[in-house]
C-alpha cells in the first residue's frame, strides 16, 4: 500500500493506493496506517483532483476506485456515486434505489464504512427530515462539504 499525506482547506487528508486503484481516503482527525508515505502518479492525480474540488474547479472525479466491502456495501457505494454534485438524497432513497427499501439502517452503516468519502459522496446523504446525520469526519465536515457544493 502506498500513502500520500497532504493539506486541504479542511485539514490534513491521506490517500491510500493499492494495485493501481485508490482504496482509502483518511479524513482529518482519523488515524492513518503507520507506514512510510510514498508518492505515486495515481496518488498525485487524486490529490490534484481533490484540491480542484475544494477550489470549486471540479465536480466529478476520474480515478480508479477499489473500495473493499461486502456486496451490499458496494451496491450502496455505487449508488452514492450517482448522486450529482450539489444534490442530496435520503438513506431511504438509496435503500429504494438498490431494491432494498427496508434496509435504511443498513444503508446508514454502509455509508459509515465508506472507505473513500468525497470520491464516493456519502456526505450527500441526509436524514428524511432534511437533517444532517452522522458522518465519519464529523458533522462539521459534512456541512462544510455540502456548503462547498452549494447545498443549504
Amino acid at each position: 500500500m502506498d500513502l500520500l499525506l497532504f493539506d486541504t482547506p479542511l485539514g490534513q487528508m491521506t490517500l491510500a493506493e493499492e494495485d493501481g486503484a485508490l482504496i482509502r481516503l483518511y479524513l482529518p482527525g482519523t488515524g492513518i496506517p503507520r507506514i512510510l508515505p510514498r508518492e505515486t502518479p495515481l496518488l498525485l492525480k487524486a490529490q490534484r483532483q481533490l484540491l480542484e474540488y475544494f477550489q470549486k474547479e471540479r465536480q466529478t472525479f476520474d480515478l480508479p476506485l477499489a473500495p473493499q466491502g461486502t456486496p451490499f456495501q458496494r451496491a450502496v457505494w455505487e449508488e452514492l456515486r450517482r448522486i450529482p454534485y450539489g444534490a442530496t438524497c435520503t438513506y431511504g432513497d438509496i435503500a429504494a434505489r438498490i431494491g432494498r427499501p427496508k434496509a435504511v439502517r443498513a444503508v446508514g452503516q454502509a455509508n459509515h464504512h465508506n472507505p473513500l468519502p468525497i470520491f464516493i459522496p456519502c456526505h450527500r446523504v441526509i436524514g428524511k427530515n432534511g437533517a444532517l446525520t452522522g458522518y465519519a469526519g464529523g458533522l462539521a465536515l459534512k456541512q462544510a462539504l455540502l456548503e462547498l457544493e452549494g447545498v443549504r
